[in-house]
């Protein structure tokens, strides 16, 4: 019996965990476990099952179609659905647009885009980094200027993650260029359809697609589209990104990157022994486990604190900085254990290699690369660790 969760807990977790292996398609397991591209149709499917069941927007409160799940739920959810090698839910408009909305939309917002968020008809993209506003977001200069009962956006956001997909954008924009940086912002809601947008793509590192460059070129968007009030919206801005960079810790992922690790090390043999018996690579093992231990809790933490007062507070840069800096530890390490097998790209890991399964070679290059921007998006470590100095050191 796991004794960190009371006797509910684990009647959840066991309901959660026999959930999965009924309704996750083994192909969509087969693709995460294996590291392969998850498509828009797949993701598309693994969100309408769990709207289904109902759970699908986890952080929601029941009124607004969520579960009213307790922080200790979401969590043993999360870690479920790692352990079962479940899709990732696209957190866009049900991690970021939909609390705002809740908070700070007006009731027929609420009304009209919360449902489709839901259902999955409408598919968000966020639209906050320019190239020189990325970390130093206050500084963005994509411009809304109020003309009748619309908007007229022009500028360009960058790093716009899926929005090759996306139907739908919420931006900052600056509506006041007169004002101080962070006191001239609004926030935007835009049909990508809308003419005047182009979504260009940006190629990464490894080779993958799943960012990039938008432009807007006058825009026209209803005045009605402003979410909260003119100039307001780096309030909005920050409550967003608090939900967002408690996301990105990624606690359940980062448990199912140990788990792996420590399978790799027991199957791989350096000088006649298993690596696990290595003791400079099983201190490296060990470390990394203490401080997920460590973050587990601060997490749990984060999640009753965000409860009580509607939203998470700056600490979660913590979360941002030790979720990253340890889901890329585990990484480092998978790829360390499987040696010259990670070198190759997709599509070219060595065939007849009776040793290692996709669920091991999906640690190659590739991912490794692709992994290294998680301490860089959601804004970089080196600035959250400056908002821990001024808003939690008060230094």
């Amino acid at each position: 019996m796991d004794l960190s969760y009371s006797k509910d807990d684990i009647a959840f977790r066991d309901e959660v965990r026999a959930y999965l292996e009924e309704a996750l398609p083994t192909k969509m397991s087969d693709i995460v476990r294996s590291g392969g591209e998850l498509t828009k149709p797949i993701m598309e499917e693994w969100h309408a099952i769990l709207q289904r069941k109902g759970w699908l927007a986890t952080i929601w409160p029941k009124k607004f179609g969520g579960p009213g799940w307790t922080p200790v739920q979401r969590h043993i959810f999360e870690e479920e659905c790692c352990r079962a090698y479940a899709p990732r839910i696209v957190p866009f408009g049900l991690s970021m647009l939909g609390p705002v909305l809740q908070k700070f939309g007006t009731k027929e917002q609420q009304d009209y885009y919360l449902p489709r968020i839901l259902s999955g008809e409408d598919w968000w993209c966020q639209g906050y980094s320019e190239p020189g506003a990325g970390s130093d977001l206050a500084s963005l200069k994509t411009r809304a200027i109020h003309e009748g009962d619309e908007w007229v956006i022009n500028g360009q956001k960058t790093w716009t993650t899926l929005g090759q997909h996306a139907d739908k954008i919420f931006c900052l924009c600056r509506t006041n260029p007169d004002a101080k940086q962070q006191e001239g912002i609004s926030f935007i809601l835009v049909d990508m359809k809308t003419p005047g947008i182009e979504v260009r793509p940006i190629r990464l590192i490894e080779g993958g697609y799943e960012v990039n460059e938008v432009f807007f070129t006058d825009v026209r968007v209803p005045y009605g589209n402003l979410v909260g009030e003119v100039d307001k919206g780096w309030t909005i801005a920050k409550f967003l990104l608090s939900h967002e960079r408690t996301g990105i810790a990624g606690v359940g992922f980062s448990m199912q990157a140990l788990e792996e690790v420590k399978a790799l090390a027991r199957k791989v043999r350096r000088n006649g022994k298993p690596l696990a018996q290595d003791p400079l690579f099983a201190a490296r093992i060990a470390k990394a486990e203490i401080d997920l231990e460590a973050m587990k809790i601060t997490n749990m933490r984060m999640l009753f604190k965000a409860q009580e007062q509607g939203a998470p507070g700056p600490e979660t840069s913590i979360l941002k900085i030790k979720g990253t800096v340890i889901h890329q530890e585990f990484k480092d390490l998978a790829r360390r254990a499987l040696g010259p097998v990670a070198a190759p790209f997709p599509g070219h890991v060595m065939e007849g290699n009776l040793m290692f399964g996709p669920e091991d070679t999906a640690h190659n290059a590739a991912r490794y690369f692709n992994n290294r921007k998680t301490s860089i998006f959601g804004g970089s470590n080196e600035i959250q660790r400056n908002i821990l100095t001024k808003a939690a050191l008060e230094l």
